[in-house]
Parts: structure tokens; C-alpha cells; sequence
């Protein structure tokens, strides 16, 4: 892996309707979280350390180069207003009611698959045409969709889409994960090949969802050793997490030397989210972020889980402040969700609710010290960093909404522009 270079061009994207969208009353995703974190980040003047660009929404034809044609443009046209005649449909593909299916039809359903996915597209484009380091999406990182069927709360992977693009300019590309749950529609994409290593830090029993992830998936084919799972118990804390993920990522990334690293931040795994069951304080989980920043790979760094929405925007705007290298202080700058943070009001905060019960730590020293040799001695089997013979890339699809060329521009971007010209 390259040696360290401080990162200091970093790429923010965000489109202030991703937090406008609703998944239904009492589902614990809440796309509202963005706005929370967006708030915060411009609170503390963090975008004044990046370049920020507003994405372009990924057409369907961009998300049919993972997803299959069907899924997608049953995608495009359900609605809570046609699903009576597409039942049938909605089970094939894993939707359903709201309150009854985890990945429920919503009001607006594709628009917001639109706007996450350009997110991370247009991150990956930065990172191909050399004028990001990192380059963030927080609404991005929806790790469980497959490539015909919703999962988890996620209809179009993003993740793996964005991984596709890196592909065509990048010979090997690093996925790693840090969501409570594992990583497996990613997995999946990628099962079968050595370009892509995937790696995920989670919980695993055999019944938390999603049921898959123990440390012998390993790959299949060309791709065999090339999934790393690290599956971890109930409570495990700041200090035993580190004992584990900075070994086996050292190991991965001289072993694996990536050209490219993406990063999924789900914040499920912070201490009294709720439906997760680590005891991760925020500075723990802004740790994995600040291992990968430092080196002279380009960095996407992704959004995912998390369902307490006051800690996921803490935790993306201290990882936006690890990002852009900035000291920022503990008291939360003012915000129109000033009332989310109370009684603190700080950035590092308790983060377990007063009826949140605490979770032991059922990591032991002795089992993690034996995990870690078993996934060390898995990262061995990799034999070097696999060859790829390149072809040549085509045009990185991003439009800077700064530029003075509308020809670039997309019909979306143009329609946005005039809208902001006349001021509605």
C-alpha cells in the first residue's frame, strides 16, 4: 500500500431533498437524518474545508448496470397509489406495505434511490478524474440491495455501483465495512472476483440479520479469500474493536495494496442504537475513518445504517471533521435541530438513551485474539496483489454544477439552474 499523504481535497456531496423523503410512521430509517447531519457539518464550517457539489440524480439506465432491467423499472413505477395491481410484483422484488415489509413502497420512492446513487457515482467520478482525494456521501452506502430485490431498508445498491465505475480507471479496489450488520449485498457483487476485496466488521450469530457473514465465507472462483468477514458478538467496546480491525486492515492493505478504497460508515454500530448492539463510542467508529484518511489511495467514504438520528448526524460530522483534518469543539454549534441534542447539546455525547439497557461486552480477549489469527492467516492466502490487464476508461460521468458549460450539464441540472435563476 502507498505510504502516508496528508488528504487535503475533499469532495462533499449532498442534495438537500434526500432529507425530505419518508419511509413511514414508526420505521426506524429516517432519510430526515441528513438534514441533522448537513446542519451540523455547515454549523461547525466544515464545507468551507471541502469543494461541495449537489449530484446528479443516477438515471435508470446508470442503475441497470448492476440491477437487473425488470427490478429497476418496477422501481420506476410503483407508488402507493398502483400497488393493489402490482402485489405480485412487490413480493418478487422484496417491497411491500409500509409497516408490514422492512423495504416498504414510499412516496417518491425512486427519486431518492436517484439522488443517494448519484451521490456515490458522482464521488467515484472525483476520485477517477484526480480533483478529490475523498470524497464523502453520507446518503449513500445502502450495503443490502440486490441486484433484483430490495433488502434492509436499501432498493438500489449504491455501493456497488460506485465500485463498478472505480473499476474502469482503478486495477483493485478495497471495500470495507463498519455497519452492525453485515455487508452482504457487496459481498455478493463481487464474490466472484479478485479486483474487489471486501471486508466486514459485524454482528453474527446466524440469526441477526442478515443471517450471513461468518468468517469462512471467504469468496468463490477467481474471488476465493478475496471476502474477509470479521463476525463479532454483542457490546464489543472502542477498546476491542481496535484490538481487532487494525491488525487484520494493516494485513489487507500490504497484502492487497488497493488502488482505491471505499469506506461504509453505518453508524448502527455506535453504543444505544436501535437496532444495534455494540457499545461504539463516536470516536472509535471516527477512528476507522481517520486509519484510511492518511494514505495516498483515494478514499469514498459512505453513509449506511444507524436509527438514532441524533447520534448518526454527530457521528458523520465528527467523520467529516476527521476527514478535512479539523479540530472541532465538543459543544454543538446552533442549529434549527438545536432540540435533537438536549440535555447535552455536545458532539461526543452519551449516546445511550435513559431506557437503553447496556449491552455486556461478550467479546473475550481470548476469542478475539483467536479471530484475529484466523482472519490474519485467511489475508495470507491472498498471495500478493492480483495483475489486471486495463483497458481504456471512458469519461468519468460527473457535471460540476459550478460550470460555466451547460452542455455537460444534465436535463435535471439545466431545469435546477433555471429554477435557481428565477429564484423559485
Amino acid at each position: 500500500m502507498a505510504g502516508p499523504k496528508h488528504k487535503s481535497r475533499v469532495a462533499y456531496l449532498h442534495d438537500p431533498e434526500v432529507g425530505s423523503f419518508y419511509y413511514g410512521p414508526s420505521h426506524p430509517m429516517k432519510p430526515h437524518r441528513m438534514q441533522l447531519a448537513h446542519q451540523l457539518i455547515t454549523g461547525y464550517e466544515l464545507h468551507r474545508k471541502m469543494t461541495c457539489y449537489r449530484p446528479h440524480k443516477a438515471s435508470d439506465l446508470e442503475m441497470k448496470k448492476f440491477h437487473t432491467d425488470e427490478y429497476i423499472d418496477f422501481l420506476l413505477n410503483i407508488s402507493p397509489d398502483n400497488m393493489d395491481v402490482m402485489q405480485e410484483r412487490m413480493k418478487q422484488h422484496n417491497v411491500g406495505f409500509v409497516g408490514q415489509y422492512d423495504c416498504p413502497v414510499f412516496d417518491g420512492i425512486f427519486p431518492f434511490c436517484q439522488i443517494f446513487t448519484g451521490g456515490s457515482l458522482d464521488g467515484a467520478a472525483r476520485l477517477i478524474d484526480g480533483s478529490a482525494d475523498v470524497a464523502i456521501n453520507w446518503a449513500g452506502g445502502l450495503h443490502h440491495a440486490k441486484s433484483d430485490e430490495a433488502s434492509g431498508f436499501c432498493y438500489i445498491n449504491d455501493i456497488v455501483l460506485a465500485i463498478l465505475e472505480l473499476l474502469k480507471h482503478f486495477p483493485r479496489v478495497l471495500y470495507v465495512d463498519i455497519d452492525v450488520h453485515h455487508g452482504d449485498g457487496v459481498q455478493d457483487a463481487f464474490l466472484n472476483t479478485d479486483r474487489v476485496l471486501t471486508v466486514s466488521f459485524h454482528k453474527f450469530d446466524g440469526a441477526f440479520f442478515p443471517q450471513t457473514g461468518d468468517v469462512t465465507e471467504i469468496g468463490e472462483g477467481a474471488g476465493k479469500y478475496y471476502s474477509v468477514n470479521v463476525p463479532l458478538a454483542d457490546g464489543i467496546d472502542d477498546d476491542s474493536y481496535e484490538m481487532i480491525f487494525k491488525p487484520v486492515m494493516r494485513a489487507i492493505c500490504e497484502q492487497y495494496d488497493p488502488s482505491a478504497i471505499v469506506l461504509q460508515c453505518g453508524a448502527d454500530s455506535l453504543a444505544g442504537d436501535r437496532l444495534g448492539v455494540f457499545n461504539l463510542s463516536i470516536k472509535a467508529h471516527g477512528e476507522c475513518v481517520r486509519f484510511f484518511k492518511d494514505y495516498d489511495v483515494p478514499l469514498l467514504v459512505l453513509g449506511g445504517g444507524g436509527y438514532v438520528i441524533r447520534n448518526v448526524s454527530r457521528c458523520w460530522t465528527y467523520e467529516t471533521a476527521v476527514l478535512t483534518s479539523t479540530e472541532v469543539p465538543n459543544e454543538l454549534p446552533w442549529s434549527e435541530y438545536w432540540h435533537y441534542y438536549a440535555p447535552s447539546y455536545q458532539l461526543h455525547a452519551e449516546l445511550r438513551g435513559k431506557d437503553w439497557s447496556y449491552r455486556e461486552n461478550m467479546n473475550t480477549q481470548q476469542g478475539l485474539e483467536g479471530l484475529r489469527n484466523e482472519v490474519l492467516g485467511k489475508v495470507r492466502r491472498l498471495g500478493g496483489a492480483p495483475g489486471v490487464q486495463m483497458k481504456a476508461m471512458p469519461r468519468p460521468l460527473l457535471y460540476d454544477m459550478d460550470s460555466d458549460d451547460e452542455d455537460v450539464l444534465t436535463d435535471d441540472q439545466r431545469r435546477g439552474r433555471a429554477m435557481e435563476r428565477h429564484g423559485e
